[in-house]
């Protein structure tokens, strides 16, 4: 701080000392007017103006994840460009599946114990509507032109796919598909959408103009798929199956063109459950979920050319737009680890809420974000209670960093589901 001169006549050492450390300027030593005329000891008092730095924003557009936080109840927003939480935006009950719209508007985020579909604006952070569907929604995808959410209702007394008009978030046709259905994906040119039948180890074909089955492809016994992807060009479909009893966990290769299974790609020990392909179709990557690593597929000829050691329970993964980095959540640890693809090695990790699992192709273009965390006092007071979103993040950094080993068929965090699946080793359980 320059104040310049500072009195020495008039003023005691004890109230100089006083008035510098309130951020005053004193000036004096017998101050002369213009015409020459002494003033005296005169004080002039102004305050101090400290420099403030400039307050960082993200630029528009950005590139942003949307993480869903199991446990938390909320989802944690992510600028890639710096691997920093913007936000935390407070949604429904056991928030699950996780998509993007193409335009970077809305996301849409299935809350599976709510029987609903949080619907978040990127411009500011907060749930602007709430759309009931079926019975425990877990995965979600949006038809490239942004008109259509599917929605798939995992419960297997329901069985179907919700199909939601994004334009006033309600839904517009309800789909039997087969047992249990988890993953969905829409082709790029929106002709039709493949779902992931866990219970019934087959993908239902549906054509997008009708909202009718026009296939079933049969994935062989046991395989019990969960995660599914499509490749950029529309020609190939990967399905996560994390097989059961005697049958190991691999990567179904789907010709588009056929219907047909042209390849399984061993998975090895454990399971796999996320799937994600890469923008220029070079790459697949699977999340191994008792093993704790993320597996990397070449398309051109189905072999797994790199594992990764990430967090324990891995279960989401999505690539950016831009195809440089992965994002992985990690259940158990509580935080996202991020890959480099140019050599498939760790960089880094972000902490998010409590039980991330982030399911669907959760990263996306956003035209405009919220530059700060500040968002997050906007929706606390509107949609729930204030203290949740801010005081579970500081509590996971401090309680439980520790993850525990995932070993056989995981049992991580309880899914605090209505109904649990009915089956003797159940998927998220």
């Amino acid at each position: 701080m320059n104040c310049g001169h500072t009195a020495k006549a008039n003023l005691s050492r004890s109230a100089l000392y006083l008035l510098l450390a309130l951020g005053i300027c004193v000036v004096s030593e017998n101050t002369r007017a213009s015409d020459g005329r002494s003033l005296g000891d005169r004080i002039d008092v102004k305050p101090f103006e400290a420099e403030t730095a400039p307050i960082p924003t993200t630029q528009c557009p950005a590139m942003l994840a949307y993480i869903a936080n199991l446990d938390s109840n909320d989802v944690s927003v992510i600028d890639t460009s710096n691997d920093t939480v913007l936000a935390t935006v407070p949604v429904g009950n056991s928030p699950f599946g996780v998509a993007v719209k193409p335009d970077g508007t809305r996301i849409y985020v299935t809350t599976d114990s709510d029987n609903t579909v949080s619907v978040i604006d990127t411009s500011n952070n907060t749930v602007v509507a709430t759309v009931s569907v079926g019975l425990q929604p877990t995965g979600v995808a949006v038809k490239p032109d942004g008109t259509r959410a599917y929605v798939t209702n995992s419960n297997s007394a329901d069985n179907t796919l919700s199909v939601i008009d994004t334009s006033n978030n309600t839904v517009v046709a309800t789909v039997p598909v087969g047992t249990a259905p988890i993953g969905v994906a829409v082709k790029p040119d929106g002709t039709r959408a493949y779902v992931a039948n866990d219970y019934d180890s087959s993908v239902s074909v549906i054509d997008t103009s009708n909202n009718t089955v026009v296939a079933t492809i049969p994935l062989g016994d046991d395989q019990n798929p969960l995660g599914i992807a499509i490749k950029p060009d529309g020609s190939r479909v990967y399905v996560a199956d994390q097989g059961i009893n005697a049958v190991t966990g691999n990567v179904s290769v789907i010709d588009t063109a056929t219907n047909t299974v042209l390849t399984r790609v061993p998975i090895g020990t454990g399971y796999p459950v996320g799937v994600a392909v890469k923008p220029d179709g070079t790459r697949v990557y699977v999340t191994n979920r008792p093993e704790g690593t993320v597996l990397v597929i070449d398309t051109s000829n189905n072999t797994v050319v790199a594992t990764v050691a990430v967090g324990s329970n891995p279960y989401g993964v999505a690539v950016k737009p831009d195809g440089t980095r992965v994002y992985v959540p990690s259940e158990v640890g509580n935080s996202v680890w991020v890959i480099d693809t140019s050599n498939n090695t760790v960089i880094g990790t972000v902490a998010v809420g409590t039980g991330p699992i982030a399911f669907g192709n959760f990263i996306g273009n956003v035209p405009c974000a919220s530059p700060t965390p500040t968002p997050t006092s906007t929706p606390t007071a509107t949609a729930t209670p204030t203290a949740t979103v801010t005081s579970t993040p500081t509590a996971t950094a401090t309680a439980t960093p520790t993850p525990t080993p995932c070993t056989g068929r995981c049992t991580p965090t309880p899914r605090p589901r209505p109904t649990p699946h009915p089956r003797p080793t159940p998927l998220f359980k």
